[in-house]
């Protein structure tokens, strides 16, 4: 028959790492300036009909 250990209930007591909020933040961010930059674009070309974007200079 096998023996149940129950342990203490503060020694099972697992922390999550903080750096993976900070990721999700990051990613988040990330995101919203691909949104950002796209929204532009799209303005941009509304604009101008004519106007294609060159990468190189937009990177930022």
């Amino acid at each position: 028959m096998e023996r149940l250990d129950y342990g203490s209930p503060l020694g099972s007591v697992v922390e999550k790492p903080t750096r993976s909020r900070g990721s999700k933040k990051r990613k988040w961010r990330e995101i919203e300036a691909l949104k950002e930059r796209h929204r532009l674009e799209k303005e941009l070309q509304d604009i101008d009909f004519n106007y294609e974007p060159d990468w190189d200079l937009i990177e930022a």
